[in-house]
Formats: C-alpha cells, sequence, structure tokens
C-alpha cells in the first residue's frame, strides 16, 4: 500500500477528541511562538540597549533586526534535525521537546546584560539566544502542521492545519498585546531600564506552561499505523525527500516565501514601521496590529475552511489578489490620512490570513513516511531566506522609499498567485484521472 493512503485518517466529521487535539496543540504552538516573535516588539529599545549608543539610529536597528534575521536562519539546521527524529520516533516527542527549547533562551533573555553592563558581549549573547530559539520553532511550527493533519479527517485537514497557524497568529497577538500594556503601564525611561524584560521572563513560563500541555496529547493515528506496519522510511528520511520528491519541495518553498513575507512585513515588521515612517505613537501602532492579528487570525480558518470547499488553487488566487489591493490600499492612504490606520490595518490583516492555506498544500506534498521531513525542510529553508533576509532588505530599501513595504508586498503576492495557478492545474488533472477511471 502507498504511504499516500495514510495521508489522512478517515472522512468522518471532526469529533470531541479532534477538538481537544486542535485546541492543545494550537495553544500549546500560540504560547511558543510568543516566547519566538516577542522580540520584534520590543526591536526599537533593544537596539537602543545593545549596541553602542553613538551608533547611528538607522544602524543600530538594522544590526537589531538582523539578530532577529538570525533566528529565521538558525530554522533550518533545528527543523532538519527534530523533523529526522519526527519521522523515526514519533511526531509527539518531538513536538514536547522543541516547547522546551525555546522557553530557556527565552528565560535567559530575559536576564542578559545590556551593552552598557558588558559591551561588545551583550549583542553576542543575544544572537546566541536568538540561534537557539530559531532552532526549537524550525521543529514547533511543521509539526504541529502534521500532527493535526494525521489527526483530523481528511474533508477537515485544511481547517485542522488553519487551526494551529490561527494558534501561531494568536501567539503574535499574545505578544502584541503584552507589548501594548507594558508600554502603557510604564513610561519610556522604565522600559529602557528593566521593563523590557519582562516579556521574555512571562514568555520563558509561557513555554513551560505548553510543554506540560503537550503531555495530554497523544501519538497520531497514521505515524502509529506506519511504524506497527514497519513502514517507516528505511534510508534517512531527508534523502528520500530530496531524491524522491523534488516536485513537493519546490511548491512547499514556493507556498512558504508567500507566507513567509506576509507575516514578517505586514504583522511583525510593522508596528516599527508605523512608528518611525508615520510618527504613529508607540502605544497607537501596538493596538492597530493586535487588532490586524485578531481579523489575521480568523482570515486564516476562513482560508483552511476554503481550501476544503472549493480547494487550495482558487484560494490561493482570490487571497492573493485581495491581499495586494488592500497592502497597496494600506500603505498609499496612510502615507495622506494616518486617521484611517485601524480599519486598513484590520482588512489587510483579514487578507493576510491567506496563509492559512499554505499548510494544507505542504502536508499534502509528502506521502506519511518522510512528511515531517520534507515539510520541515522545505519550510525552515524557505523562510530562512524569506523571513531572515526580508527585514535586512526592507530597513535597506527605506532609507530609498518609504513605499518599499508595499511593493514588496506586491511582489510577493505576485508569488501567491503563481501558486495558486499550478495548483488549480493539479486539482483540474487530478478532477480528469478521476473521471476517467
Amino acid at each position: 500500500m502507498d504511504n499516500r493512503t495514510l495521508t489522512l485518517p478517515s472522512a468522518r466529521p471532526l469529533g470531541r477528541q479532534d477538538y481537544k487535539t486542535l485546541g492543545l496543540a494550537a495553544l500549546g504552538g500560540a504560547l511558543e511562538f510568543y516566547d519566538f516573535i516577542i522580540f520584534v516588539f520590543f526591536a526599537v529599545v533593544l537596539g537602543k540597549l545593545f549596541f553602542p549608543p553613538a551608533m547611528p539610529d538607522w544602524l543600530s536597528q538594522l544590526q537589531t533586526f538582523g539578530i532577529f534575521a538570525a533566528g529565521y536562519l538558525a530554522r533550518p539546521l533545528g527543523g532538519i534535525v527534530m523533523a529526522h527524529f519526527g519521522d523515526l520516533l514519533g511526531r509527539k516527542r518531538v513536538f514536547t521537546l522543541s516547547i522546551l527549547l525555546m522557553a530557556l533562551p527565552t528565560l535567559a533573555m530575559g536576564m542578559l546584560p545590556t551593552y552598557h553592563d558588558i559591551g561588545i558581549l551583550a549583542p553576542l549573547l543575544l544572537l546566541a539566544l536568538r540561534i537557539l530559539q530559531g532552532a526549537a520553532i524550525g521543529g514547533e511550527v511543521p509539526g504541529a502542521w502534521v500532527f493535526v493533519a494525521e489527526h483530523s479527517p481528511s474533508r477537515h485537514t485544511g481547517f485542522a492545519c488553519s487551526v494551529i497557524t490561527s494558534g501561531l497568529t494568536a501567539g503574535i497577538l499574545l505578544g502584541s498585546l503584552i507589548a501594548t500594556a507594558i508600554n502603557l503601564a510604564f513610561t519610556p525611561q522604565q522600559i529602557a531600564d528593566w521593563a523590557w524584560r519582562l516579556p521574555f521572563l512571562i514568555g520563558g513560563v509561557f513555554g513551560l506552561v505548553a510543554m506540560q500541555l503537550r503531555q495530554w496529547l497523544h501519538e497520531t493515528p497514521v505515524f502509529a499505523e506506519l511504524k506497527a506496519r514497519k513502514a517507516l522510511s528505511e534510508e534517512l528520511p531527508l534523502k528520500t525527500v530530496l531524491k524522491k520528491h523534488k516536485t513537493g519541495v519546490a511548491l512547499s518553498m514556493f507556498a512558504t516565501w508567500f507566507l513567509a513575507i506576509a507575516i514578517v512585513v505586514a504583522i511583525l515588521m510593522a508596528p516599527a514601521y508605523l512608528q518611525k515612517q508615520f510618527n504613529i505613537l508607540p502605544v497607537d501602532a501596538l493596538r492597530a496590529n493586535s487588532l490586524a492579528i485578531v481579523a489575521l487570525t480568523l482570515g486564516c480558518l476562513v482560508a483552511g475552511l476554503l481550501s476544503d470547499r472549493i480547494g487550495s488553487g482558487l484560494t490561493f488566487i482570490g487571497g492573493s489578489t485581495l491581499l495586494g489591493a488592500s497592502s497597496y490600499a494600506f500603505y498609499t492612504v496612510l502615507a495622506k490620512d494616518s486617521s484611517q490606520l485601524y480599519p486598513l490595518y484590520a482588512l489587510q490583516g483579514f487578507c493576510v490570513g491567506i496563509v492559512g492555506a499554505v499548510p494544507l498544500v505542504m502536508v499534502r506534498a509528502f506521502p506519511t513516511a518522510v512528511r515531517f521531513s520534507g515539510l520541515s525542510f522545505s519550510y525552515n529553508v524557505a523562510y530562512a531566506f524569506a523571513g531572515g533576509l526580508t527585514p535586512v532588505i526592507l530597513s535597506i530599501w527605506l532609507k530609498y522609499d518609504a513605499m518599499a513595504p508595499a511593493y514588496y508586498l506586491l511582489l510577493q503576492c505576485l508569488i501567491g498567485l503563481l501558486v495558486g495557478c499550478y495548483l488549480l492545474a493539479q486539482e483540474k488533472s487530478a478532477k480528469r484521472e478521476a473521471l476517467a477511471q
């Protein structure tokens, strides 16, 4: 029997146990993703604290975003190693381990001495901890998608994966809300003195809580069946992926590039961009960001449901078009009238929700025996380049053009349209083959 027949348990409806699994997996993912992204919400403060005071403001921000990017560049190694053991030993073990590997560096960040205390060692230590975080998240995100996809009925796989994606965006929302609360509760001087440490210390505790939540989850029935039939990969899973599933790797990488740029530009970098480019107050920028993330969370669920109903191809084509239009409107209107910040950002956030359609494409691109490795390799390598280089590229580009994020997002939407057209052609071909049989 082909491993692809084990892609999903059945066509049954979602049951109580399914919802419990989805809820626990999504909540754990939200808490871990909070740990990974809280860094970006305090990028302005960290730039001043961890680099020489005499350094030009744009250069310290560039280096701070460079350290942020290092977390993305470290994702492939961590993801590949954890996925290897996930394909050979089981999804649940790796799914739980990734939490611990994230919680400890996050706690350590909250206790780091600054440049004033230890000089050049401060940014170097910050960089090392960020790399550890990147390695942890490299196994978490692909692992979560594979885990719920193999627990869920076939006709609900898109929705199940989008619940996890929504959980990850909820982690971003949690970071935005805590950053907003800290900016409201403390003065800029207090934040610079000590309050910037709070979100990292809180994140470490969140990680330990998430690790306990994962103890309630069970191994996926699909992997358990493979193990019982002794049908696990007989060679290095990644070797099989690169040798036999090049098309799946390419498709997954393009889909990931689309996802990464949308999240990094429209959500993660936007608060700092709004403050610097349009002189919007930090509290207003973070409130608008929180609203956009709520809309993004809903948008992810809608995209997952649509993928199950009308197919991934049409979902990508429609979602990419709407995202391009809303992004262009967001940046062009704000350049003239910042009073429209909230409705425009909420609309853009909802349209970014098209990323909720991405994991279903990747889950279906690989057979069960090498699914974790195939998805993890494709996702993390592509995200390392897209997510890691984007902050650096935009920091430089913004020196010459205030509309750089808008143009960057439009280019990304073109990638989404191309992916959608390819998927639509594949879906039509599959239907013709089914009718011919």
